[in-house]
């Protein structure tokens, strides 16, 4: 979703055993600076000593110091970029998180969402524990610090096992670089090396196209991965079973250019925009035109398939910050007319075909049919690459309610009205799933558009309501 104020995932990345851990972890990051903008940070470990530079802000933001790089010694490093969905945006929850346990100290990087947060939180708490953060990515360190096991690979283990929901993490320690995937596979994780022996794990292999590191596989749902001087090994801790990746990393989330299971992300979105064109046609429409960046390679998909011209209507200036980040709401709506500029040339007096990844709240698309409609469009027909959202994300997407949601109570011709254009279609479900990989064992979660929720989510659904009723009332929670 190009313009909605959809907050993404977290962006990870581990390096082991390079010279130039930390600028590699940098540029990693930077590659990954999609999946968070709202902090930054990297954690290096050398000869027994732990080094962290962190801040609010974008990676050249956090990083802007000549010595920011440097000071961070050590051969192996991890980094993550952030937006925050269970804890809020603070300093304190920059990550990576580093504690100090039993046998040394230890970082984590967390991408993901946990649905047990609050019940571990409470229970931690009575029995003594003191939490630094409101980040879900601490629960995991407190679990591993009471571990009764001695190496941290058994404490990690220890502590995945007691948390449910979404997590893909890295975890520094002064032995070796660590790697754990949630048995459902919500998020993204691979793996890679380089020719000099150096191994790597990050979010998404766009980061590793950068480094140079030759992309080898993925961490499979319910794998620990140990990388240390004996080279990497594999560790399952939870048996296999039907996974349930995020959607969304399809639609939206990844790179186009980045690989999941060896095949490129834009392979996909290319097939959504086929089949959004089989099921909603626009034969009469002139051109069609995407929301950039994200809904690029589906509308050159629904292009191709309608045999309708793919025009560059909308021009994107990059070096805007995102427009839900702008304090108020006078910056946020002159924050869509920097971000985009309709190109008069080619819109005026057409009948367009807008092709959108997704629609959350709806209200960056309205202002949007408004300056293409003022740059001479005659006619705006904006067709959706994935089905309506109409369910919370409990999962690790920032619209953890439904009153975020515009298809939580508009139907798709209400929809229509709102955001102010002449047609509106949707891929469907079906259409959405037979556009992405399929096998045995593949599974997706869809609960944001079904309400199918592949794990019990009742504490969370349950904390929603309470805070729901709390704004009507005033009431404290």
């Amino acid at each position: 979703m190009a313009c909605e104020t959809l907050r993404h995932n977290c962006g990870v990345i581990g390096i082991w055993d390079n010279d130039n851990a930390a600028e590699l972890v940098y540029h990693g990051l930077y590659s990954l600076q999609h999946r968070g903008q709202e902090s930054a940070g990297i954690v290096t470990a050398d000869n027994g000593h732990f080094y962290r530079h962190y801040g609010m802000g974008t990676l050249t933001q956090v990083f802007s110091g000549p010595d920011a790089i440097a000071k961070l010694k050590g051969r192996s490093a991890i980094g993550h970029n952030r937006y925050s969905t269970t804890g809020s945006s603070s300093h304190d929850n920059i990550q990576p998180l580093v504690a100090e346990l039993r046998d040394g100290p230890v970082a984590i990087a967390h991408n993901g969402n946990l649905v047990n947060t609050r019940k571990l939180r409470r229970k931690l708490q009575e029995d003594g524990a003191i939490f630094h953060s409101t980040t879900d990515s601490e629960i995991i360190v407190h679990l591993m610090a009471r571990s009764k096991h001695d190496k941290v690979r058994d404490k990690l283990r220890d502590a995945i096992k007691k948390v449910e929901g979404a997590y893909s993490i890295t975890v520094l320690s002064n032995h070796a670089l660590y790697a754990a995937r949630d048995p459902q596979g919500w998020r993204p994780l691979c793996i890679g090396k380089h020719e000099n022996g150096s191994w790597a794990v990050a979010s998404e292999t766009c980061a590793f196209d950068l480094l140079g590191y030759e992309y080898v596989r993925d961490v499979n749902p319910g794998e620990m991965v140990v990388i240390d001087e004996n080279g990497m090994e594999i560790v399952p801790f939870a048996k296999p079973k039907k996974t349930f990746q995020c959607i969304f990393e399809y639609v939206y989330f990844s790179r186009p250019d980045s690989r999941v299971a060896g095949e490129y992300i834009d392979k996909y979105r290319r097939r959504m925009g086929k089949n959004l064109s089989d099921e909603h046609p626009a034969g009469d429409a002139d051109i069609v035109i995407s929301v950039p960046d994200s809904s690029n390679t589906a509308a050159l998909g629904y292009a191709s398939q309608s045999g309708l011209k793919f025009e560059m209507g909308l021009i994107r200036n990059h070096y805007v910050g995102r427009t839900f980040i702008q304090p108020t709401q006078t910056m946020r709506e002159m924050g869509v007319r920097l971000k985009f500029n309709p190109v008069g040339g080619v819109l005026n007096d057409r009948k367009v075909v807008v092709v959108e990844d997704s629609i959350v709240r709806g209200t960056t698309l309205k202002k949007l049919s408004v300056l293409l409609r003022q740059a001479g469009a005659k006619e705006l027909h904006v067709r959706v690459s994935s089905p309506p959202i109409r369910f919370p994300c409990y999962y690790g997407m920032d619209f953890s309610s439904h009153g975020e949601l515009i298809a939580d109570d508009k139907s798709v011709e209400e929809i229509r009205k709102h955001i102010g254009v002449d047609s509106l279609g949707y891929l469907s479900v079906e259409r959405l799933l037979a556009s992405v990989p399929q096998g045995e064992g593949i599974g997706y979660c869809t609960a944001c558009f079904t309400g199918d929720y592949p794990t019990d989510v009742s504490e969370e659904i349950e904390y929603e309501s309470k805070l729901r009723y709390s704004t009507k009332t005033g009431e404290e929670t």
